[in-house]
């Protein structure tokens, strides 16, 4: 005859219970969705204008940073060019 320790018979049921009560996949699915839906309406979306004036911004941004970049990279190989000839 087994004895099973107390403490350890309602975890044992405990964890088979949580196993019987899980939904389907496509029941899963379907909740996954329907979160989605509801936090994409809590987004506050940007108007039109803002979202012009935010595109202009980082398009002006990656302009520069570009300009920048180009900038070391030719001076950079113009000082090893004239320092290794």
């Amino acid at each position: 005859m087994t004895e099973t320790h107390p403490a350890t018979a309602p975890a044992a049921r405990g964890k088979a219970a949580k196993k019987d009560k899980r939904p389907s996949l496509p029941a899963r699915i379907s909740l996954f969705y329907r979160q989605v839906i509801a936090e994409l309406r809590k987004v506050i979306w940007p108007t039109r204008t803002e979202l012009i004036t935010y595109t202009s911004v980082v398009i002006v941004f990656v302009v520069i940073i570009i300009a920048i970049v180009f900038a070391l990279d030719f001076a950079f190989g113009k000082a090893v060019l004239a320092i290794f000839g």
